[in-house]
C-alpha cells in the first residue's frame, strides 16, 4: 500500500471533521442536545487521530540511525494504536457519560433546526470522506474482503480512516435517530439513549483498532502469498538447492526483513555459495519489492539433523524437502 493513497485518505477525512466538528458545536450551543456534544467531542477526536497519522507517517520516513538501524518505519503503527487510544478514551468514553447525565437529568431539545441541519450535512461530508477511503482501499486491496483488508492491511492508515468513517456514518444515523426520536416524544431522555449508542460503537472501534495495531506492533511477517514467492526466488536448482528455514518481520508497512538458512551443496566453494546468495538477494528483491533487509545463512543440508531437530515442515518459509 503506498504511503500517498493513505495520506490522501487521511487529509480527506481531516478536512471533513473539522468542518463538521464546527458545525455540531454551533448546533450544540444553540439546541443543548447531548448527541450533538458527543458527536462534537467525536469529530474532534477524529479530527486529532488523523493529524496523529499524518505525524506519525512524517517521522516514519527518518532515516536510519545508529540508535534505531532498521529505520522508524515502525512509527505509523505506533502513531495509529495511539488513535485506538484516544478514540476509546475521548470519543467513548465522553459519550457515554454524557449519555448518562442526559438520561439521569433529561431536558428537551431547543431549536432542532440546527441538530437536524447539521447532522444532514455531517453525513453528506462523512460520506464523501467515507467514498475517499473506499476509492483508496481499493487500489491495494485485490480479491481481499474488506474484513480481510482490515485484518491483513500492514498499512494502518486506510484501515483507521475506513473504521473512523464507518464509525462516523453510524454515529450520525444513531444521533439523528436519537435527536428525532426525542423530538417527537418531547422526552430528552432518547437523545441521552442516542448518545450512549455512539458512546459504545466508538469503544467497540476502538477495540478493534487497537487489537489489529498491536498485532502490527508486536511484529507481523510477510503473507503466505509473499513466503512463496521469497522461497521460489532463493532456490535456483543449481547452487541453492532449499531453504531450509525462514523468517519474515515486517520493519514497517513497505519494507521486510527476510532472514533464512539455505542449502547449499557440499562441494561449492565460498566463491560460488558468495555469488548464488548475491544473485539471491536480486531475485527476492525483484519478487517482493519491499523485501529490503536480506540474511541469507549457507548451510549444507542433513537430513538426519532435520530429524533430530524442529520440523522444517513446521516452520515458517521451510521447505520439507531441500535437496
Amino acid at each position: 500500500m503506498s504511503a500517498s493513497g493513505g495520506t490522501k485518505a487521511i487529509v480527506a477525512a481531516l478536512s471533513a471533521n473539522l468542518a463538521i466538528a464546527v458545525a455540531k458545536f454551533v448546533a450544540f450551543a444553540f439546541s443543548g442536545s447531548s448527541s450533538m456534544l458527543a458527536e462534537g467531542v467525536h469529530s474532534l477526536a477524529d479530527s486529532g487521530n488523523q493529524a496523529l497519522l499524518l505525524v506519525g507517517g512524517k517521522k516514519a520516513k527518518r532515516a536510519a540511525s545508529e540508535e534505531h538501524p532498521f529505520g522508524y518505519g515502525r512509527e505509523r503503527y505506533i502513531y495509529a494504536f495511539l488513535v485506538s487510544i484516544v478514540l476509546f478514551s475521548v470519543g467513548g468514553m465522553f459519550a457515554l457519560y454524557e449519555g448518562y447525565e442526559k438520561i439521569k437529568h433529561p431536558h428537551p431539545i431547543e431549536h432542532w433546526y440546527w441538530p437536524i441541519g447539521v447532522l444532514v450535512f455531517a453525513i453528506i461530508a462523512e460520506s464523501f470522506s467515507f467514498r475517499t477511503a473506499i476509492v483508496e482501499s481499493n487500489q491495494t486491496r485485490g480479491k481481499l474482503s474488506w474484513t480481510e483488508f482490515i485484518r491483513r492491511s500492514k498499512a494502518p492508515e486506510l484501515p483507521v480512516v475506513l473504521l473512523e468513517d464507518f464509525g462516523a456514518l453510524v454515529g450520525l444515523v444513531l444521533a439523528l435517530c436519537g435527536v428525532g426520536i426525542a423530538l417527537a416524544t418531547g422526552d430528552g431522555v432518547w437523545d441521552g439513549i442516542g448518545t450512549l449508542c455512539i458512546g459504545i460503537l466508538l469503544i467497540v472501534i476502538a477495540l478493534v483498532l487497537a487489537a489489529e495495531t498491536k498485532s502490527l506492533l508486536l511484529g507481523e511477517g510477510a503473507g503466505a502469498e509473499s513466503v512463496a514467492m521469497i522461497r521460489e526466488a532463493i532456490v535456483d536448482g543449481d547452487t541453492v538447492t532449499g531453504v531450509i528455514h525462514m523468517r519474515t518481520l515486517h520493519l514497517g508497512p513497505e519494507e521486510l526483513l527476510v532472514a533464512a538458512k539455505i542449502a547449499v551443496r557440499h562441494d561449492d566453494t565460498a566463491a560460488e555459495v558468495a555469488r548464488a546468495i548475491d544473485a539471491a538477494e536480486a531475485r527476492i528483491r525483484e519478487a517482493v519489492p519491499i523485501a529490503r533487509v536480506i540474511y541469507l545463512e549457507p548451510d549444507i543440508y542433513s537430513e538426519a539433523a532435520a530429524a533430530a531437530g524442529p520440523d522444517p515442515a513446521q516452520t515458517p518459509g521451510g521447505d520439507p524437502h531441500p535437496h
